[in-house]
C-alpha cells in the first residue's frame, strides 16, 4: 500500500444534507478525501435528535464521520452572506431539501453560480424539480410506496410491505454522489460548474427490472408479489429455505449450480428429468422445486449449508440478524466495519466507504462531531475571521 493521495484531496464540499440521502453522499465524498463541511441550522439537523436523550443518534454517527460540523443561520442576511463567502471557496454544494427551499432563502442555483462559476451544485429530492409531483412531501417510506417498491415486496396473500432497509434514501444518496463526481470530471475538462439533480423515485426505478420483466410478459397486467422468490418468477430454485436453526437463501442462477445442488442432495438423477433439466423448465414447477430443496435444507444448520455450498459451487448464504452482521469478521477484516468508542453514543461499529481506492489506505475514521464543533476552525481559520468576529456571530445568533 503506497501513500498515494486520496482521489478528492483538495476538493471542498459544503454538505447541507439532512437525514440519510444527502448526508450519505457527503460521507462518501469525505471518505474519498474531500474536505467536507457539514452546515447545520443552529438547532442541528433532524437526525441528531432521533437518539432520545443522546446529543445525536447512532444513524447520525454512522453517516457523518470525517466531516467538519458548523452551524449557520441561513434565514439571517448575515448568515447568507457568510454562506456565499464559503461558496466562493468551495467546489461542491450538496443538499436534499424540498425543490424550492434554496430559492426561498435567496440561495438558488442562479445566485450560487454567479458567486462561483466553477461550483458543482448537487441536489436530491423525492420526485425531482419538475413534474406534477415535484412538491409532494417525500420520505423513504412514501417513495417506496409511490415508486412501486412496496407493491412488489411481501407475499402474494399479504398486504404490500416496505423494504426493511431505507433503500430509496440510500439509492438517492449513491446517485447524488455519482452525479457530483460526473460533474467534477466534466469541470476538469471545461472549467465550468454545473447543477446536477437526483430524484429518489427515479433512482430506485432500475431495481424493479425483474418485476417489470414479469409485468411485460403478462401483457401489462400487475404481477403478484413473489415473497422471497425471484421478482420475475423466472429462476428456480431462488428462495429462502428453512434450516434446523434458521433460514438460508439459495439462488441457482444457472443449470450447473442446480446440478451441483442435486449432487449434494443425493438427487443427481433429476438432472436427466426434462422437468428439472433446465431453469426454464424448473420455473414452471416452482413449488415442487422448493419442496424438494426445503426437505433437504431442514436437515442442516445454516453454517453446515453454507459450508456445503462453498465446497460444491452453488450460491447460498445464511439469513443473518443485525448482531451477526455488526460482528461480521469479513467486514471487520476488510476494514469496512471498525469499532470505535464514540464520544456520545458509546462503542459502535461504524462503516467506512464501500469504495476502495487501491494504492491509498482506507480513510481513518474520525467520529461525527458535536453540533458546531468546528465553527472556530472554519469561520476563523478557513474563512479568515478573527476570534472576536466569530464570537460576535454567536452573540448575533448567526452561528
Amino acid at each position: 500500500m503506497s501513500d498515494r493521495p486520496y482521489p478528492l484531496d483538495g476538493v471542498t464540499v459544503l454538505d447541507m444534507g439532512h437525514i440519510y440521502n444527502g448526508p450519505y453522499a457527503g460521507f462518501m465524498l469525505a471518505m474519498a478525501g474531500a474536505h467536507v463541511i457539514k452546515i447545520e441550522p443552529r438547532t442541528g439537523e433532524h437526525l441528531r435528535h432521533r437518539g432520545g436523550h443522546k446529543a445525536h443518534s447512532v444513524p447520525f454517527a454512522l453517516l457523518n464521520s470525517n466531516k467538519h460540523c458548523v452551524t449557520l443561520n441561513l434565514k439571517a442576511p448575515r448568515g447568507r452572506e457568510l454562506f456565499l463567502e464559503m461558496v466562493k471557496k468551495a467546489d461542491v454544494v450538496l443538499e436534499n431539501f424540498a425543490p424550492d427551499a434554496m430559492e426561498n432563502m435567496q440561495l438558488g442555483w442562479d445566485v450560487l453560480r454567479a458567486t462561483n462559476p466553477r461550483l458543482i451544485y448537487g441536489c436530491s429530492s423525492g420526485y425531482g424539480r419538475s413534474g406534477p409531483r415535484r412538491d409532494d412531501l417525500a420520505m423513504d417510506l412514501t417513495v417506496q410506496a409511490s415508486s412501486g417498491v412496496m407493491s412488489v415486496t411481501g407475499f402474494p396473500d399479504s398486504p404490500p410491505l416496505k423494504a426493511g432497509a431505507a433503500v430509496c434514501d440510500f439509492s438517492g444518496g449513491v446517485h447524488l454522489y455519482a452525479a457530483i463526481m460526473t460533474a467534477l470530471f466534466e469541470r476538469e475538462r471545461t472549467g465550468e460548474g454545473r447543477m446536477v439533480e437526483v430524484s429518489m423515485q427515479e433512482a430506485i426505478y432500475a431495481s424493479l427490472c425483474s418485476n417489470l420483466g414479469m409485468y411485460y410478459s403478462m401483457g401489462g397486467k400487475t404481477p403478484p408479489r413473489t415473497g422471497n422468490q425471484h421478482g420475475g418468477l423466472s429462476i428456480s430454485p431462488y428462495n429462502v429455505y428453512p434450516t434446523n436453526d434458521g433460514y438460508a437463501a439459495i439462488n441457482c442462477t444457472n443449470d450447473n449450480h442446480f446440478y451441483n445442488l442435486l449432487r449434494v442432495m443425493g438427487r443427481s438423477e433429476l438432472k436427466d428429468d426434462p422437468r428439472y433439466a433446465t431453469n426454464s423448465a424448473r420455473a414452471e414447477i416452482l413449488e415442487e422445486v422448493n419442496t424438494l430443496v426445503e426437505s433437504w435444507t431442514r436437515t442442516l444448520t445454516k453454517d453446515e449449508l453454507l459450508d456445503i455450498s462453498r465446497k460444491n459451487d452453488f450460491p447460498c448464504a445464511p439469513v443473518r440478524d443485525l448482531d451477526e452482521v455488526v460482528h461480521d469478521e469479513h467486514l471487520h477484516e476488510r476494514g469496512m466495519l471498525q469499532w470505535i468508542d464514540h464520544p456520545v453514543v458509546g462503542r459502535i461499529a461504524v462503516q467506512n466507504s464501500p469504495l476502495r481506492f487501491h494504492d491509498s489506505p482506507l480513510m481513518p475514521i474520525e467520529p461525527s462531531a458535536d453540533l458546531g464543533a468546528h465553527n472556530d476552525e472554519i469561520f476563523g481559520g478557513w474563512l479568515g475571521y478573527s476570534q472576536t468576529d466569530v464570537d460576535d456571530f454567536r452573540t448575533q445568533e448567526i452561528i
